[in-house]
């Protein structure tokens, strides 16, 4: 299938805009930044989905990034940060309504969304394929939700759509520690549907491109349809954790507090490793961030997205307006000392921090 021309400037624009057949590619085109998000790219995504949406000779949306790094490492925190710091929070607003109505749109998009999730996938990045039909990771793919160790919560959903895609326990254990899912343990977990070696991923595209000629103009069966193909390039045998699942179940399951969770470790008598590990990255993450965390994923559990959403967002006007926020961005990203000086310093401090959501 010769491929028509771009349908916007491949040099200079954000996002990459390809036909072919009856496929429609989408990539995330800032590699030198691994895709992550701005306001610009987020507008131009949802204009390119809307269209497709009309156009009755498309049957299938492919996302994927730019270079040979990452999908999308999730928003363009630097540059949000001149907003934060000159309080500017209508802006911030305006980022986070217009990034998760885009989440929104992909979840409920009528025709199949297929995303390749090549190397770093993470936060906002996650957030475009956790609405995706089907998500193909590879060898290479770093899936996580890192945002508590900047000073912010798992947001784009997550806190709600965590637990319809992972084993009992995960949504609360991912959220909180920022868990790094690499190759098939983000398909274990159910953040990825298929794994494929970035050698065949050439070659599974271009069966996409031929599949989409015949694709059914019901999404089900389409879907249905994508799969087949798609599990005929993937890998079959996928190593299980059970005992790991069963430590996640007993330590994170359903706990109402951060307290509860630390007492939980604390009188852990198997795989004392893990404990001791987790308790090491909640030290080094936003005490205030945790709460939250906690807070959303046991007020959005089993919400419909959309109110998901809703509470998402002011949950994030409250936390940016926290001064763990820029400090987190400045430790991690601006300084790079990785000491974040978090206000307050502990758990124990928080004297049962609750947000009005």
């Amino acid at each position: 299938m010769a491929r028509q021309t771009y349908l916007a400037e491949p040099a200079e624009s954000p996002l990459l805009i390809e036909r072919r057949g009856r496929l429609l590619a989408l990539v995330l085109n800032r590699p030198q930044v691994l895709n992550c998000l701005n306001l610009d790219l987020i507008r131009r995504l949802h204009r390119a989905l809307d269209e497709a949406q009309k156009d009755n000779e498309v049957r299938l949306i492919v996302l994927s990034g730019a270079g040979e790094r990452g999908f999308c490492a999730g928003g363009d925190l630097k540059e949000l940060l001149w907003a934060v710091r000159a309080g500017v929070y209508q802006r911030t607003d305006e980022f986070f309504r217009e990034e998760y109505a885009l989440d929104l749109l992909v979840h409920q998009f009528p025709k199949p969304v297929v995303v390749l999730a090549a190397g770093f996938t993470m936060g906002g990045g996650l957030g475009l394929a956790a609405g995706a039909d089907l998500v193909v990771a590879t060898e290479r793919s770093r899936l996580a939700m890192p945002e508590t160790r900047i000073g912010f919560f798992p947001d784009v959903g997550a806190t709600g759509w965590l637990f319809a895609k992972c084993p009992p326990g995960y949504a609360e254990y991912l959220a909180l520690t920022g868990y790094e899912m690499v190759g098939g343990e983000g398909v274990r977990l159910g953040l990825a549907s298929h794994l494929v070696r970035s050698s065949h991923l050439a070659e599974l595209t271009e069966g996409l491109v031929r599949l989409s000629e015949g694709l059914s103009p019901d999404k089900g069966k389409a879907v249905r349809q994508l799969t087949e193909l798609v599990d005929s390039y993937a890998e079959k045998e996928l190593p299980s954790r059970p005992e790991l699942d069963a430590w996640v179940a007993d330590h994170f399951a359903g706990r109402q507090t951060l307290g509860e969770i630390e007492a939980s470790l604390r009188q852990c008598s198997r795989q004392e490793k893990w404990c001791a590990e987790v308790f090491q990255s909640l030290s080094e993450r936003s005490p205030t961030a945790l709460a939250l965390t906690l807070q959303l994923l046991r007020a959005n559990e089993g919400r419909p997205l959309p109110e998901v959403f809703q509470r998402e967002i002011r949950a994030g006007r409250f936390m940016i307006q926290q001064p763990d926020y820029l400090e987190g961005i400045r430790a991690r990203l601006i300084d790079k000392d990785d000491k974040p000086r978090w206000q307050p310093g502990s758990i124990e401090e928080l004297a049962g921090l609750e947000v009005e959501l």
